[in-house]
């Protein structure tokens, strides 16, 4: 079978990565990766390396990021992304059984509208997902209408993909494909965590916040929101780089203001899935946004204060508590923290096996 993957970020390839290793050890798959977005900038860490350092080959890439982060910027990239995907698919499709992709973010769903006309079929993973303070809401579940195979993290979520197709037919929970990592990967310990990226980690406050881009207007607001409630806490504190979603820019100059001169806080633009597995590991608990807080930190046995709405929506475990951007909340919950019971690192997301049923399902297909 002739596959092949699209990897935009650093974010998806960290997850695609158990899977990835599976299919390239497994002669029934002729793998092929193509990466675009983030992965190509040297402002985003220029994490195709990861890749190649990883042992797997990039057979195709294709710049598509965005010039800036303004609406228009984002919108624009889209155009460019369906036209240079197009041309792609127009050139491969013969050689193509059957395309791999994961999520929710916008050049992804530009790729994938590209090959609808070309009767490819999709894989799609992570469908049936909710975040309703992102447009990623929209492009998730539109690819999950342009996709013939469904794997999703959860029960729920499968149901909810059954509802947008008006269909079971291609619906399979196989868990959450991130939290195959934990078997396969070793964690770093605190002195090869400091070898590796140069800090020396004492218990730090583990940050990830990515802009909001429904209310993307208020994210000024939101950062220095952010900013204030980090700044009156004494604590080390991680932070790692925004997506390059709209006004990602203004938020990723704060942060690093923020940090500047201050030798408790530390900034890093992409940690790679070990290096920010290692992380949660170690940390006291996390901060923020992202979907890492929402899927993979319960297994990790970490408190996650998840902060706005980008993941309002998304199935929650015990350890996960809401609230808005606002520096008192924040703190608030901050000081509860301590007095909260020690969790069991149960997780809602599966249990490490996901991998392993796509590899069966997709032989079936």
């Amino acid at each position: 079978m002739n596959i092949v993957v699209l990897t935009s970020s650093r974010a998806d390839y960290g997850i695609y990565l158990p899977l990835l290793k599976k299919l390239k050890s497994d002669t029934f798959f002729n793998l092929k990766i193509v990466a675009f977005g983030t992965h190509l900038s040297e402002k985003y860490g220029r994490t195709m390396d990861q890749i190649v350092s990883d042992g797997f080959e990039i057979d195709t890439k294709i710049e598509t990021l965005p010039e800036g982060d303004s609406p228009e910027d984002i919108s624009n990239a889209m155009g460019i992304t369906i036209q240079k995907f197009s041309h792609f698919w127009a050139i491969e499709k013969k050689q193509i059984d059957l395309i791999l992709c994961l999520g929710d973010r916008s050049e992804m769903f530009a790729a994938i509208s590209a090959s609808i006309p070309f009767n490819i079929p999709v894989a799609h993973l992570h469908g049936g997902e909710t975040t309703l303070g992102a447009i990623d809401n929209a492009m998730r579940h539109s690819i999950t209408c342009m996709s013939k195979i469904h794997f999703t993290s959860t029960e729920k979520n499968a149901r909810r993909v059954e509802q947008i197709l008006n269909s079971k037919t291609g619906v399979y929970n196989v868990g959450a494909l991130s939290l195959d990592n934990l078997k396969d990967i070793k964690l770093l310990n605190v002195a090869e965590f400091k070898e590796k990226f140069g800090i020396e980690l004492k218990n730090p406050v583990l940050v990830t916040f990515h802009p909001e881009t429904v209310d993307y207007e208020k994210n000024e607001e939101y950062v220095n929101e952010l900013i204030t409630a980090l700044n009156t806490i004494d604590k080390q504190i991680l932070i790692t780089m925004p997506n390059a979603d709209t006004m990602g820019n203004l938020v990723r100059e704060r942060l690093l203001s923020f940090a500047a001169n201050k030798d408790h806080v530390f900034t890093v633009e992409s940690l790679g899935t070990q290096g920010y597995f290692s992380a949660i590991e170690h940390c006291e608990f996390m901060i923020g946004n992202s979907s890492s807080g929402i899927i993979e930190a319960a297994s990790f046995g970490k408190y996650v204060i998840n902060i706005g709405s980008r993941q309002e929506g998304r199935e929650i475990g015990e350890n996960v508590m809401h609230c808005s951007i606002k520096t008192e909340y924040i703190l608030d919950l901050i000081h509860q923290i301590k007095d909260r019971p020690r969790l069991n690192k149960e997780n809602i997301y599966g249990d490490g096996n996901a991998a392993d049923k796509v590899i069966e399902i997709l032989k079936k297909f």
